[in-house]
């Protein structure tokens, strides 16, 4: 029986895959790969009257350049080798969408679940205070985020432990990305990481060459969509892709199992039930399977998983049948399970690329947090007075030219708004996406040795984050 490598394994096995294409140093590539420090503490909360142990990490992968980021998640399958893992493939993700940071990743070993929101509270700042203290936590050195387990709510409890401890630190704010809008979050944030995989899909099936590649044609509309997991990156991956562009989301994969309907599932009606019953089990109109998995391997055009690492492995990889794939989540398909769907000639957007979103995101409110003005401010009435000289001109040409010639409906309201902080950072992170795309796409069809999309990101990164290094005199 073939061993399945773990996810540490597998970041490793298509990082060596890679770096084979390309000419470095032995020390150099070495040092690109492994994790730079791991940071391990145990710290005692005293919770329902007794003293409850906990162990966190904090992993710096690479310090190319600083600050370092990278989520904290907060799950009991928490680990140094998953952290570093992780870690690393931040370094090669920021690398990649040009994002002017090294590779971290933080995690604390607690199901969240079991704990009230006061008790999270206290865990939390707990565990904040010690990362905060050996600068582990710092505008300019190391930047958490969220991540699997924790949100808005835990960065907000973070920035404000940080502030406690920093009373002069102008920047205080700086410190963590993902927090709530009122104490110095950035619009967008949220879904940040679900509209990444939308402007990733939208920006493949700009280029009909890489369409042809998995069978499919056209563009987005219609196409049948298998989600895996609905939490944020999931539900907002599926709530854009169905109302905006018109695709079929067909099924979703929860916890409790699967449910299915081939003409599409209305995904707020699903996500609104999840909130309520805990699970997707009992959704009206739709097929429910309890082994939820089983959905991995049924006939769709895009297959997203959206939670977990390792879902689509050895065991099942031959029967997915999807021949599109996009990792919206870290690490979803196995080393063993990326060879096997590669040499069935299924196309994978690797998860370094598609779910940027979100870091993309957290350094435009890093930007905005030391610049300490919101974006838009400065020149948003100012482009509206512009645009609004242009409406006046075609207005009186509309006069003149009576019935033959008039603007469009809403024509008007739409040109003369400006862009304000959420329409900025929509088009920065569309941006960011496609750029990355491109120089993914100009490595895949041009280098003989590079065969697919995740091998040209790895490229990509590592040959930004070698250039990085030279550059100190390595």
């Amino acid at each position: 029986m073939v061993k399945e490598p773990s996810f540490r394994e597998s970041v490793d096995i298509m990082y060596n895959r890679a770096v084979e294409c390309i000419e470095l140093p032995p020390g150099l590539k070495e040092q690109i790969r492994t994790c730079n420090a791991t940071y391990t503490t145990r710290f005692c909360v005293r919770l329902r009257g007794e003293i409850r142990t906990f162990i966190g990490y904090r992993a710096v992968h690479s310090d190319h350049m600083e600050p370092v980021k990278g989520g904290i998640r907060f799950a009991s399958s928490v680990n140094q080798d998953e952290v570093e893992a992780l870690a690393a493939l931040m370094t090669y993700k920021c690398a990649l969408v040009d994002v002017p940071f090294g590779g971290s990743k933080g995690g604390l070993c607690i199901d969240p679940r079991e704990f009230d929101e006061h008790e999270l509270e206290l865990i939390t700042r707990r565990f904040a205070s010690e990362l905060i203290k050996r600068d582990l936590i710092n505008p300019s050195q190391n930047v958490p985020a969220p991540d699997m387990g924790t949100g808005e709510r835990e960065m907000a409890w973070i920035a404000d432990q940080y502030t406690q401890i920093n009373t002069t630190d102008i920047d205080a704010k700086a410190c963590v990305t993902g927090k709530p809008i009122n104490v110095g979050g950035i619009a967008g944030r949220v879904e940040a990481t679900g509209r990444g995989v939308e402007y990733a899909l939208r920006e493949f099936f700009r280029e009909p060459h890489d369409v042809v590649k998995t069978g499919l044609t056209g563009s987005l509309e219609g196409n049948k969509v298998i989600m895996q997991g609905l939490g944020n990156v999931g539900y907002h991956a599926a709530k854009f892709l169905s109302e905006e562009d018109g695709s079929l989301i067909t099924g979703v994969i929860e916890r409790d199992g699967a449910i299915y309907n081939a003409n599409g599932l209305e995904i707020e009606a699903v996500r609104n039930w999840i909130m309520e019953s805990g699970g997707v089990a009992g959704f009206p109109d739709a097929e429910y399977q309890e082994n939820g998995a089983v959905l991995l391997e049924k006939e769709c055009d895009i297959l997203i998983p959206a939670a977990l690492e390792g879902v689509i492995n050895i065991a099942n990889a031959s029967n997915v049948k999807a021949p599109l794939i996009i990792e919206a989540a870290n690490g979803p398909i196995t080393a063993g399970a990326d060879e096997i769907l590669r040499n069935k000639g299924c196309v994978i957007i690797p998860d370094m690329y598609a779910n940027a979103g979100g870091v993309t995101v957290s350094y435009f409110e890093w930007v905005k947090n030391l610049s300490h003005m919101r974006f838009g401010r400065m020149q948003r009435r100012e482009q509206e007075a512009r645009n609004e000289l242009v409406i006046r001109e075609l207005e009186t040409i509309s006069k003149v030219l009576g019935d033959k010639w008039d603007m469009s409906s809403n024509f008007k309201e739409k040109y003369t708004q400006g862009a304000g902080e959420l329409e900025l950072v929509r088009s920065g992170l569309d941006d960011t996406m496609r750029g990355a795309l491109q120089s993914m796409r100009a490595l895949w069809h041009e280098q003989e040795n590079v065969s697919d999309l995740r091998t040209a990101a790895y490229l990509v990164a590592i040959e930004k984050v070698a250039a990085s290094y030279k550059a100190k005199g390595l």
